[in-house]
């Protein structure tokens, strides 16, 4: 605060898992410069971890980030945009999640600002001479780097940048988790030990009485299943839709197109044949209104569906059960993992009754199954699976392996580099 009401600059983070009081805090600075009339700028890195911000705003839509962010990108404003004027007059930045984020987000930003703060006497300085707060916690996943190594994720976090060198760190400290791969005992009250067919055990331990219970929203917005991966994923969320009954007045689209192209899949891109049914329980992949609570993550219940458009109804504390619109909508995948760009025209929806664990990041459940058929394979993933819940009777984990016998152990990957200068 010292910082903030001196306008002197600066450049803070502060380290903390969930629960310590980092939303807390952001609530605290930024009403404590809006009751004086100045400007706190909210953001973070994540769509959902953005809505608990007071004003909150995704990183990249605030400051116009590029996608992808490359070593000398710039965010794209020009002088003539009224969100200079905004960044000028700004006396405080809260970036929430900062881990979380490619160390060139933040390169990006500082760049902007120094030319934003040019005719000031203290452009020269880190972020323009701004008063700048990151938040998050080194132990839940780092920048997802595509094909990357350990050492490609490690090299991309925040503190990999020449910003860090600036940072002055919160007084909680962290104790380091083991270095590597280590296998990690499950307490036995947690596993799902006796079964015949994995998948259905780890649904009918997530979603009891799911025939009675399936249309209801405060029976569905509490609970999920997380896996590693997107074939898991699919595997568990087909198999839950074909428990549903069906409706027989729901209209199931699909995209005819060349078989080959229809066959696509990759992360942040919705499959080609979308599978749906009135009551299902959805997740958006895109930013279509923050303001209204419709950001990639958001869940909702599908309660109508049209050739063109679904009808849904938000899940959780902010506008729970408002009904919401969502139309078809060309996207494509930000980086291509092909050689040519694909572009797929369907709703910017998955199935959510199943999620990766990299996508339950900053959702918080009553009822979580963890299912490990293979191996988590990048820093974090162990660790954000079972902090999606506050008790221990909220989590149930199902483990084993290709011949579908029970472990009692997993393997957990640390990168205890990345915790080397915090």
């Amino acid at each position: 605060m010292d910082a903030v009401i001196k306008q002197k600059g600066g450049v803070f983070f502060l380290h903390g898992y969930g629960g310590t009081g980092k939303t807390y805090m952001w609530r605290t600075l930024a009403s404590a410069l809006r009751s004086k009339h100045e400007i706190c700028l909210t953001v973070a890195t994540s769509g959902i971890t953005s809505l608990l911000l007071p004003g909150g705003r995704i990183a990249h839509s605030k400051f116009k980030l590029p996608v992808p962010c490359v070593e000398k990108s710039t965010c794209k404003i020009n002088f003539n945009d009224p969100s200079v004027g905004l960044l000028r007059e700004a006396k405080l930045i809260i970036w929430d999640e900062a881990p979380m984020a490619h160390k060139y987000c933040f390169e990006t930003l500082d760049r902007t600002l120094k030319d934003v703060m040019s005719n000031y006497s203290n452009s020269k300085t880190i972020f323009g001479g701004k008063v700048v707060i990151f938040g998050g916690d080194f132990r839940q996943i780092l920048p997802v780097v595509p094909g990357g190594s350990r050492s490609d994720i490690v090299h991309s976090t925040i503190n990999a940048s020449y910003i860090w060198h600036y940072v002055k760190i919160g007084e909680g400290r962290i104790s380091e988790p083991n270095d590597g791969y280590a296998n990690i005992d499950i307490p036995p009250e947690l596993l799902i030990t006796d079964f015949d067919d994995p998948i259905l055990a780890i649904v009918e331990s997530t979603y009891p009485d799911f025939l009675n219970c399936y249309q209801s929203c405060d029976y569905l917005k509490n609970r999920a299943i997380l896996a590693s991966t997107l074939d898991i994923v699919d595997t568990i969320n087909d198999h839950v839709l074909a428990m549903m009954p069906e409706i027989h007045d729901s209209n199931i689209l699909q995209v005819l197109s060349p078989k080959f192209l229809s066959s696509l899949r990759t992360s942040g891109l919705p499959n080609h044949h979308l599978k749906l049914k009135v009551g299902t329980p959805i997740m958006l992949m895109r930013n279509i209104d923050q303001s209204q609570g419709l950001c990639n993550g958001t869940r909702l219940i599908v309660t109508k569906m049209a050739a063109h458009v679904l009808e849904a109804k938000l899940m959780g504390d902010n506008n729970n059960g408002k009904v919401i619109y969502i139309p078809r909508m060309d996207m494509s995948p930000s980086q291509s993992p092909w050689p040519f760009k694909l572009s797929r025209h369907q709703f910017p929806v998955i199935v959510a009754y199943a999620m990766t664990i990299n996508k339950s990041q900053g959702q918080s459940l009553d009822w979580v199954g963890l299912y490990i058929p293979q191996d988590v394979f990048i820093h974090g993933q162990i660790y954000v699976a079972v902090s999606r819940v506050t008790t221990k009777r909220g989590i149930k984990i199902l483990i084993h392996d290709d011949k579908n016998i029970p472990k009692l152990s997993t393997c957990n990957v640390v990168y205890k580099e990345v915790f080397n200068n915090i």
